[in-house]
């Protein structure tokens, strides 16, 4: 029989597997629990620390071909940057996402399913969706940036970094700089003042759009309420307007690979619209401004021809002589009987004694005000014709009152360019005056300002912000092709002229000096067609003394588009002024002119302005970022003018691109990227270089 094993020899006595671990989880419930706080512990620190301290701070939202959009965490910054982060294009300060002492979070892409767009809502103040657009034919990437506020009455506040950006654009100013980086306004509404009452806002011309040196551009739509502050050296920032409706702050911000590129991009952005030309006959005459002080439209007259007599005797060619508005209304009230009276059946020897009213080349001057102590006002009261001005309902359903208004120093009212019926009474009017006068120029003004906004009304929907002087414009086309507005903004495509803010009799940047960045600031915004203020300046409506400042005065005007003169030479009582003025203005013909007409053609066809910057012709050398006593006709012709009071040297830098100037005094050439110290520019002189390939 086999032996039989004893199964448990081991003194130790048995026990169950399930006893055992009821027993081991009694045992190692505490320390497990304890672990696994301590992990939870560990995880939440590392999570603290990764946010805080170990997380990068920035991080890409939007990447592009060539340029991608970073949220900087420490500076609430926007950046826009090239993906091999070797150029910032441009720095925005985001002022709408809350405490700025605080760090905000890594940013999650609410639109993730979407590479090209993100979307974010920061604490609850607004909401943020971004889209990129890549144009591979231009080599252009635009942003478009739309910030919506969560609540009422929020003020959605974007900051652009003045930090090694030079930029350009926005809206002249009382002493224009180039760029605009030395100019201070505070937050104010963007809208077109009349600098003379107002020198602390923002003048014309004044377009939606602003250029930096490092390639890129700002664009906002032309219909979204807007504020713009202006800090010396820091920034330039944007603001929308508080309010029920919860308006948003909406631009566009394109990028490309330098500052010429990216505007010749943003240029057909500006202006959509086909550019047409206005009359180009008028580059040809020299203005003369009619200082006389009467009071009767004969003893107008009567000056028209005393002035155009002086003309002819000192030998100063044709010209147009302008008008103001109370010498056009002057002659406009004479009987118009003695206007065309004695005409019939009057020999040749006899025609010097017909009104020279219709003999000469005038320019009059009308603006869309109307005195309320005039007939025509009453007039259209009896009538019925409320509307034909800037009215406002007495009530819900209660009768038009029309808003009354100061105009040149007498209560008025102004015209309701929405109103067709009031536009036809107006065009007739000025009609009259053509068929009467016999003039081919006339100077609209006072279309600058919002009439409701100014005396705090709520404009109608189709007067907000600047869309009067728009649709002025457009009235001003129907006056003719040789009309000359007194502010731009939504036109630099139509056929007009623009007349440049007056400028201080004097050296400063608000006279002398301000010609040049005045003139490359309305060019860059697409007002290429321009009447310049009057040699010496003419804001204070009285004659200029300083001799010299005349003249290097005259030397800047003969290269600009039109010569326009308030103080006629003669009052010097000097040969040497006569010559001069004779000489510049027959420059001006032979020279200018027909230059400005081939680049016009140009800009017609590509928005490029006739007159450029240094950096037009080499955008990336920074030297020519902040050149603002210097400009280019076309690219063919360099216009360096003495700007200061005794000066017969000057420095001249002659821009690189492959090719050479020539000095059109003397024949000498010098390469492209030459500095020029203390160049010679005598009194009379003004250095002009030619380009040669």
């Amino acid at each position: 029989m086999p032996h039989a094993r004893n199964r448990n020899p081991s003194p130790i006595p048995e026990v169950t597997w399930d006893t055992g671990l009821k027993e081991m989880n009694e045992t190692w419930k505490g320390a497990i629990a304890c672990l696994g706080v301590a992990i939870f512990f560990v995880m939440t620190i590392g999570i603290i620390y990764w946010q805080v301290v170990d997380q990068p701070n920035k991080n890409w939202i939007l990447r592009g071909a060539f340029s991608g959009l970073i949220w900087e965490r420490r500076t609430h910054s926007l950046v826009i940057q090239t993906l091999t982060e070797d150029k910032t294009y441009v720095e925005i300060n985001v002022g709408n996402v809350g405490n700025p002492d605080l760090e905000v979070p890594f940013v999650r892409n609410l639109c993730w399913l979407n590479k090209t767009e993100f979307c974010y809502t920061w604490d609850s103040v607004a909401e943020v969706k971004i889209s990129l657009e890549v144009d591979e034919d231009q080599e252009t990437e635009c942003y478009n940036m739309v910030w919506t506020p969560v609540h009422c009455h929020v003020e959605l506040t974007d900051c652009f970094s003045m930090s090694n950006i030079s930029w350009y654009g926005g809206a002249n100013v009382r002493g224009q700089t180039w760029p605009i980086n030395d100019q201070n306004a505070t937050m104010q509404p963007f809208i077109v003042s009349d600098l003379r009452d107002n020198p602390s806002r923002f003048g014309s011309a004044l377009e939606r759009y602003f250029l930096g040196s490092s390639g890129v551009a700002v664009l906002v739509p032309p219909d979204v309420p807007l504020q713009l502050e202006l800090d010396s050296g820091q920034q330039f920032c944007l603001q929308s307007l508080p309010s029920m409706e919860r308006l948003p702050l909406q631009y566009t911000v394109c990028v490309a690979q330098n500052v010429k590129a990216v505007h010749q991009e943003a240029a057909q952005l500006l202006s959509p619209d086909a550019r047409e030309l206005p009359n180009l006959k008028t580059l040809w005459l020299p203005f003369w401004k009619l200082l006389a002080s009467v009071d009767s439209g004969p003893k107008v007259e009567r000056e028209l021809r005393t002035f155009s007599n002086r003309l002819r005797r000192h030998q100063l060619g044709e010209g147009v002589i302008s008008l103001n508005e109370h010498s056009t209304t002057l002659l406009s009230e004479m009987d118009h009987d003695y206007l065309n009276g004695r005409k019939k059946g009057m020999s040749d020897t006899l025609t010097r004694d017909l009104p020279l009213v219709k003999l000469l080349n005038i320019s009059v001057t009308v603006s869309p005000f109307l005195g309320v102590d005039t007939p025509q006002f009453h007039t259209s009261l009896e009538e019925g014709n409320e509307d034909f001005w800037l009215s406002l309902p007495s009530g819900p359903q209660g009768q038009l009152i029309p808003v009354m208004s100061q105009w040149q120093g007498r209560f008025c009212v102004k015209l309701n360019v929405t109103n067709p019926g009031a536009v036809s009474w107006f065009l007739d009017r000025v009609g009259s005056l053509q068929a009467h006068l016999g003039m081919e120029y006339v100077v609209l003004e006072g279309s600058e300002g919002n009439l409701f906004e100014e005396q705090a009304l709520r404009p109608p929907e189709a007067l907000t912000g600047d869309k009067y002087i728009s649709l002025l414009a457009d009235l001003a086309i129907k006056m003719g092709d040789s009309t000359i507005m007194t502010a731009g903004t939504r036109s630099n495509h139509k056929p007009l002229f623009v007349r440049m803010t007056p400028l201080q009799s004097d050296w400063s940047s608000m006279g002398l000096k301000g010609i040049i960045p005045s003139l490359l600031h309305h060019t860059l915004l697409g007002y290429n067609f321009l009447i310049p203020d009057a040699v010496g300046g003419s804001l204070s409506d009285s004659l200029v003394t300083d001799k010299e400042l005349f003249i290097r005065w005259l030397e800047v005007a003969a290269f600009l588009p039109v010569i326009s003169f308030h103080t006629p030479p003669w009052v010097f009582g000097e040969d040497q002024v006569l010559n001069l003025t004779r000489s510049y203005i027959r420059r001006h013909q032979s020279d200018v002119v027909p230059l400005i007409e081939k680049f016009a053609e140009e800009w017609q066809i590509t928005g490029n302005p006739i007159y450029r910057p240094m950096w037009w012709l080499s955008p990336d050398d920074p030297v020519t970022f902040t050149i603002d006593d210097q400009f280019l006709i076309g690219d063919e012709m360099l216009v360096a003018p003495v700007l200061e009071r005794g000066a017969v040297r000057r420095d001249i830098y002659l821009p690189d691109g492959g090719f050479q100037w020539q000095d059109s005094r003397d024949a000498q050439v010098f390469d492209g990227g030459t500095f020029l110290q203390d160049y010679p520019v005598e009194l009379g002189e003004v250095a002009v270089f030619l380009r040669r390939s």
